[in-house]
């Protein structure tokens, strides 16, 4: 069969049709996890650590207990079975601290009671005996002669490939001789990046209800990103079946990667199964901070030669990641920045290596962008300045270096599907500017175009333009061998004399609108107008995390691929009842097999309907895209990446430069997705990446004190994320250069804005204040030299 590319279909692919819980959500009616209610239920409450490194003497749990409306308190040693510890990649993350606590915040105990103050009130009253451990908080205290060990005990497979106990992961790239090229370099820049911890700051804390079952089990309506993953570590702590875990996704405010760890599913079961009732368990703003991983600070050294034509002849960088006190996905992010570590250019000669740390810090985990982020941090600054060392157009130095399809990666990878690197430049480039001095109009000073906003701290006298570029590259989907996959379940039905389509999967819809584009890949493939979206839940098999850009490439793909399976069994069923003879359904019949449903001529629709009759199809298929393999641990040789995704910035900045203000006019962007499947959620996915970049690179840092590694700023009051007054103008220029290889011929969207907006704005920054500003975010004391 043919792809059908939606043609004629109403609401079918490459329409923007509106989201089902869009008027929901923006009029404050939509049902969140933590707005779920179970009669009787109690409330849970995590009592965390107050330390970074402790270790614990003892725990009194006596006046807890003895609180009135408390009906359990748990600590470690109540864990049910010998498994006490889970994790995304290596399970070494205790359910509840046992021994010692390894980071501020780490859960200790667990209160269930019948009023949220009632359990918050008992657990300031569990009695924990610590006594201070030194901290670990970066490299050289983490591989120092004699340093502690974050876990003294390791047995992760990781183990044999890395030079110290305390680097979780190490990722080499090397190609062709970097030290022979650098000699023929007739320029060399070098530069060493700071990158600060950012926050995925969603809308939605975390939030669970556990309910017990008559049958022993337990049932957990969860916000999360991975049902099947959560599954899967919950299981084995509970001493459960996995059939006796039945978990509803419940309504998702954000992600970002910050739900992919397991949060309060455990928690949740375990108080619900120790009391015999439902446990909802809220965490507050503050709670959250230390309730979810954030993405990994780094510091970042490059060294980039360039022939005085223009041309790269190597790169050699190292990229240390601070994955904080349990390793979470930070092999894979190891595996991310080593691999785009050079960026979507061609250089023929590369050292490349990449490390994760153990550290008391903050754990940290997967976040949009998922080490490539970092990585584009540093390798736009390098591209910058070599540009300015050969006196060239920036945007002209890396098109005359920018890999195209064809292109050989560092990794050996063949990049075998479109690659418009010079292409994205010149589009942002070629954009009209956005008017001079926007502020001054006919009626005096705008204060909301000014540096500073409505704080009204200039007016203009010393604020300065400055314009920025940058592109980057993104892998698509599961890396390194794993075996990424989904699973969809179909059902076509006649009700009422028209055929229904039900769609059924795991996906986590966490805001990225898989609920629209499974609906509209379903009218397409069946011709039918009428799709009901199933929650999604275990009942059927696993859709993956909604990350790393996977979800319409895989469970869409694990829709489509079902809905072919659906639609020739139509095709049986009609050529059964009808043969060759019905004129209706001989047309019906070409329209289905050539793939070019319509649903407004009601030949298919009717035929549909009558072939269906009583019958019921109901098909559940799995679907794989291809392979990959992990990368050479020695070398980083290996096809480690399915897809990749790219995009272009432009940033237009004001600055006042005596006060340190930073105001960002326009975050222009250009990105190829392959295949628009529906226009309006791919403008929104591009503008909310590029948000996130902003944020970074001007105001979101977690900061932890480095003495005490204690989190000094949990808190939307003191950790900053850009408003609607901070939000620049993000026009979005999209191009559609079908991946042959995809379904529909599409390309994963949601992270690729986020790599280039953050070096964009600080590319932008220099170039109107002059200085290197080699970490982010820039805050106001970096532009005016009154801190570091």
């Amino acid at each position: 069969m043919t792809q059908n590319q939606g043609t004629g279909t109403r609401g079918g692919i490459g329409e923007s049709t509106l989201r089902p819980d869009g008027v929901l959500k923006v009029t404050g009616e939509f049902a969140y996890a933590s707005d779920m209610w179970h009669e009787d239920m109690l409330w849970g409450h995590t009592l965390r650590s107050p330390l970074a490194h402790a270790e614990i003497r003892s725990i009194d749990t006596a006046q807890a207990l003895a609180t009135p409306g408390v009906y359990a308190v748990l600590t470690y040693e109540d864990l049910p079975t010998e498994v006490k510890h889970y994790g995304l990649e290596i399970q070494d993350t205790p359910v509840l601290a046992h021994g010692r606590v390894r980071h501020h915040g780490e859960p200790v105990a667990l209160v269930a009671a019948d009023h949220p103050e009632t359990a918050r009130r008992a657990a300031a009253k569990i009695k924990v005996d610590y006594a201070e451990l030194p901290v670990v908080t970066d490299e050289s205290s983490a591989t120092a002669p004699g340093a502690p060990l974050i876990h003294e005990n390791r047995a992760d497979h990781h183990i044999g490939h890395v030079p110290h106990p305390n680097i979780v992961h190490r990722q080499p790239v090397v190609r062709g001789d970097a030290d022979a090229a650098a000699a023929r370099a007739d320029v060399t820049v070098r530069g060493e990046y700071v990158f600060g911890m950012q926050d995925q700051a969603f809308l939605g804390p975390e939030a669970g209800l556990a309910v017990p079952a008559p049958d022993g089990g337990v049932e957990l309506y969860i916000a999360t990103q991975w049902l099947h993953s959560d599954l899967g570590q919950i299981a084995p702590v509970l001493g459960l079946p996995p059939e006796k875990i039945r978990m509803t996704l419940s309504g998702v405010g954000g992600a970002f990667g910050g739900r992919e760890d397991l949060s309060m599913q455990i928690h949740g079961c375990l108080l619900a199964l120790r009391t015999g009732k439902p446990v909802k368990m809220v965490y507050n703003r503050f709670e959250s901070f230390f309730g979810h991983v954030h993405r990994h600070p780094a510091r970042l050294q490059y060294e980039h030669g360039a022939t005085r034509d223009g041309k790269l002849t190597h790169l050699k960088c190292r990229i240390v990641l601070d994955g904080g006190a349990y390793a979470s996905s930070s092999p894979a992010v190891v595996g991310n920045a080593a691999s785009l570590g050079v960026g979507p250019y061609v250089v023929e000669d590369v050292a490349v290596e990449a490390v994760a740390l153990y550290t008391n810090n903050p754990p940290c985990g997967a976040m949009r962008g998922f080490g490539a982020v970092q990585a584009c941090f540093a390798y736009e600054a390098q591209m910058d300045k070599l540009a300015a060392a050969l006196d060239m157009d920036p945007v002209e130095f890396r098109r005359r270096n920018a890999m195209s399809q064809g292109d050989l990666l560092p990794t050996g990878q063949v990049v075998d599907s479109p690659a418009p690197v010079a292409e994205l430049l010149r589009r942002v480039k070629a954009r009209p500017m956005p008017p001079q001095r926007q502020w001054e109009s006919t009626e005096g000073v705008d204060v909301r175009q000014l540096p500073g906003g409505l704080s009204n701290t200039t007016h203009g006298e010393g604020v300065v333009r400055g314009v920025g570029y940058a592109v980057g590259i993104k892998n698509v989907g599961f890396s390194e061998g794993f075996d990424d996959y989904s699973t969809a379940r179909v059902r076509l039905e006649n009700l009422g004399g028209q055929a229904v389509a039900t769609v059924h999967t795991a996906m986590a819809e966490v805001g990225q609108g898989g609920v629209t584009v499974h609906a509209q890949i379903a009218r397409t493939e069946l011709g039918v107008t009428q799709v009901t979206i199933q929650p999604a839940d275990t009942r059927v098999g696993s859709a993956g995390s909604t990350s790393a850009s996977r979800q319409t490439y895989v469970t869409g793909g694990a829709v489509k691929h079902t809905c072919e399976a659906v639609r020739a069994r139509v095709l049986d069923l009609g050529r059964a009842r009808f043969g060759t003879y019905h004129p209706a359904w001989a047309t019906a019949e070409l329209l289905l097999e050539e793939g070019k449903v319509v649903t407004d001529g009601g030949e298919v629709l009717a035929s549909l309907a009558e072939v269906l009759g009583e019958e019921v199809i109901d098909i559940e298929k799995e679907w794989r895209h291809r392979p990959t393999e992990p990368f050479d641990l020695r070398t980083g040789q290996g096809r480690g990446h399915v897809q990749y995704s790219f995009a272009a910035h432009r940033a237009v900045v004001e600055v006042d430069t005596e006060l340190g203000l930073v105001k960002v006019v326009e975050l222009a962007c250009a990105q190829d997705v392959g295949k628009a499947l529906n226009p309006l959620s791919v403008q929104g996915q591009i503008q909310g990446g590029t948000t996130q970049g902003l944020g970074i690179a001007v105001m979101e840092e977690i900061l932890v004190d480095p003495v005490t590694a204690k989190v000094r700023n949990p808190s939307f009051t003191d950790y900053l994320i850009p408003t609607i007054l901070d939000t620049p103008t993000i026009p979005v220029d999209v191009l559609e250069l079908a991946d042959e290889h995809a379904p529909y011929g599409l390309r994963g969207i949601g992270e690729a804005p986020t790599l280039s907006s953050t070096p964009a704005v600080l590319a932008a920054i220099r170039a109107a204040t002059g200085l290197e500003l080699n970490r982010v975010p820039v805050r106001p004391e970096h532009l005016t030299g009154t801190g570091g």
